[in-house]
């Protein structure tokens, strides 16, 4: 039996997310998703007079193509989906994933070569096209969330068809105070960091590039980053889960970070490139439906109550200039019941134990 949410979920990713219009190109990019997914999504498209285009992916050949990979191999690769990308107006990629922990024996460094040719891909993409990226509701998302298939796949269309329009002017409101704000002061357990986001823009993330999406994020002025954070969500990247990870900063630097018995493994992800140890991203999570961490960036980095801090790459429509091809968002949670803490803007709290203070902002506190 053909489920109608599915129906609604390509209806929103083709009419609100990427507002597709008549003739425009847009690559479906779907990683281990059922047929009826792509089904809906190409049907959907038709329906607007837009062009579909698809590419399909395997997790187990993915593994496998980066197991063995080289710089003729990738930089041939790399030519081509740069080619594709640069004839498409919109993106719209659903990824699942039969293991969470499918690439974590890719070697770091055929990993690190896999990424650097991919990274203009990337770039032109996120800068380029109209884009939106999102999961599916595998039964191993289901177990990371410590969830039964059925209980999850109810959280998973419950989050990806929010109202994100009804938000909107109250994210509205929070980018205007961000726009603003020059000194921000973050404190908590494990936790007490400084920096300035003066003169870079704050932006407003309501359901257009990722889904599920609640947040609004800019940058710190790239050597103004000073104090240390400690990430009570679990994480992952590249395949390798870590927890508890903790980084302390010098004029923007992370000069010492740890993560218990995997911290070898961050300290080798971290110098990747010299820009993997200045951060790229600083942002504020409220989607009212995400409660937990359950080891998924694009659920995760939404949480209510949270913030991300991102070591890596910077995005050009907030850009401090930080240059990498790592991006890592990692997740602190500060609401109450994960041990509170709170956000000031310019010396005034803004945010205390995960509520937002001012009254224009309070319908983001769900």
């Amino acid at each position: 039996m053909h489920d109608p949410r599915i129906d609604a979920l390509a209806r929103q990713l083709v009419r609100y997310s990427t507002t597709l219009k008549r003739g425009e190109k847009v690559l479906l990019d779907l990683h281990d998703t059922p047929e009826s997914v792509g089904l809906a999504l190409i049907r959907e498209v038709r329906s607007r007079g837009a062009v579909p285009v698809l590419r399909l992916h395997s997790g187990l050949l993915t593994r496998e193509m980066l197991k063995g990979a080289d710089d003729a191999q990738y930089s041939i690769i790399s030519k081509h989906l740069l080619a594709e990308m640069k004839d498409m107006d919109a993106y719209i990629a659903i990824r699942g994933s039969h293991n969470i922990a499918e690439t974590s024996d890719v070697p770091a460094a055929k990993m690190k070569l896999a990424m650097k040719h991919m990274r203009p891909v990337l770039n032109h993409r996120v800068a380029k096209t109209k884009w939106c990226v999102l999961r599916w509701p595998h039964p191993a998302m289901a177990q990371q969330a410590g969830m039964s298939s059925e209980a999850f796949e109810d959280f998973y269309f419950d989050v990806c068809l929010l109202d994100y329009k009804a938000l909107k002017p109250s994210m509205n409101a929070l980018k205007k105070l961000m726009d603003r704000t020059d000194r921000v002061e973050i404190t908590g357990p494990g936790t007490h960091l400084k920096f300035s986001i003066k003169d870079i823009p704050a932006i407003v993330c309501g359901g257009n590039y990722n889904i599920p999406d609640g947040e609004v994020f800019t940058a710190p002025v790239r050597d103004s980053v000073e104090g240390y954070v400690t990430h009570n969500a679990p994480t992952i990247y590249q395949g390798i889960p870590f927890d508890g990870i903790r980084l302390e900063f010098s004029e923007g630097k992370i000069v010492k970070a740890e993560a218990g018995a995997k911290t070898r493994q961050l300290n080798k992800i971290l110098d990747s490139d010299p820009g993997a140890r200045y951060i790229g991203e600083f942002a504020l999570g409220f989607n009212p439906v995400i409660r937990e961490p359950m080891r998924d960036i694009l659920f995760d980095e939404k949480i209510a109550g949270s913030f991300h801090f991102t070591p890596g790459q910077a995005y050009e429509e907030a850009d401090n200039g930080n240059r990498s091809q790592v991006h890592w968002d990692m997740v602190n949670i500060q609401r109450k019941d994960w041990g509170g803490g709170e956000i000031l803007f310019d010396g005034k709290t803004i945010r205390k134990d995960g509520v937002f203070i001012p009254k224009s902002l309070a319908k983001l506190n769900g």
